[in-house]
């Protein structure tokens, strides 16, 4: 008689488990800010005065996690609020659509029009970003569309940098190599896993992640070189954001300095390892009922 009981409140309890996940059950979250190595907490004041100095602040993400975004429009908004001087730079937008950005901003674009810049952009879906958007506009806060040519990343992935010809190289640094660390190759093994790419060698694979890091670097110094006085805070995979992806491009060639906030959801992150090589802050997100 027991066990339809407890197959019952076994169904119950995944149940929950469903509703707090799809956001419907009533509850609320907390965010802290751990910066590494120590893993000391800070507030959001605490973490604004520190970061507010750098010329790039770096918020990665996992691309369908709104609680992400919701922290990234945080960390914009307090940065903001301090009288910090920034425009917000985008992997989700190609540098060839920069004058769509600049309309948007510029409220010379409605919603509809702008919704269909994105998509053209970017598959995740656009409530996941739209608060941002929609404060950059308010505040008149430029954006940066950051990455390269989708025609450039295939290629690569397909044949290598040795498929590009002069006019898409000249999109990239010179010099470009697939040189890493043991990490980085880890990490880059377990991406190809999971976009099974397996019509695409390690080499060409590596060879299209520095591509993607080198090219948004490169957007992103050039934006920076040109808007003295302004800062950029970066909006962009936890990959991408960690130290050794786009920061480290970002090092290589300029002296543009940076700092990067992680969130514990992405891979990058595992609190026995994790070191001032990998971030300089990493949030955590903590469920709680009402």
């Amino acid at each position: 008689m027991k066990r339809p009981l407890l197959r019952k409140a076994g169904e119950a309890l995944a149940f929950l488990a469903l509703l707090l996940a799809a956001g419907i059950f009533p509850g609320c979250t907390h965010q802290r800010f751990l910066k590494v190595p120590e893993m000391s907490e800070v507030g959001v004041l605490e973490l604004v005065a520190e970061i507010k100095g750098r010329d790039l602040v770096f918020v990665g993400e996992v691309h369908t996690r709104m609680a992400h975004h919701e922290l990234q429009l945080k960390v914009i908004r307090a940065l903001k609020e301090a009288g910090a001087g920034f425009a917000i730079g985008l992997e989700m937008f190609r540098a060839e659509d920069q004058a769509s950005l600049d309309r948007w901003v510029g409220a010379d674009m409605g919603e509809d029009e702008f919704r269909k810049v994105y998509a053209r952009n970017w598959l995740v879906p656009w409530p996941q970003y739209r608060e941002i958007f929609l404060y950059a506009k308010e505040k008149r806060i430029p954006l940066v569309g950051l990455n390269v040519s989708r025609k450039i990343i295939h290629k690569v992935f397909k044949n290598g940098f040795a498929a590009l010809g002069p006019e898409e190289l000249s999109e990239l640094p010179q010099g470009l190599t697939c040189d890493i660390d043991q990490e980085y190759e880890e990490f880059i093994r377990g991406a190809m896993e999971e976009h099974a790419m397996e019509d695409s060698s390690f080499k060409n694979f590596c060879e299209a992640q520095m591509v993607w890091d080198a090219g948004m670097a490169k957007r992103a110094v050039e934006y920076l070189n040109e808007s003295p006085g302004l800062k950029m805070v970066i909006l962009a995979g936890g990959g991408h954001s960690w130290k050794r992806g786009i920061p480290s491009q970002i090092e290589r060639r300029s002296r543009f300095t940076s700092v990067v906030i992680l969130p514990e959801e992405s891979k990058r992150i595992a609190f026995e390892t994790i070191t001032a090589k990998d971030a300089d802050y990493v949030w955590v997100e903590e469920w709680s009922l009402r």
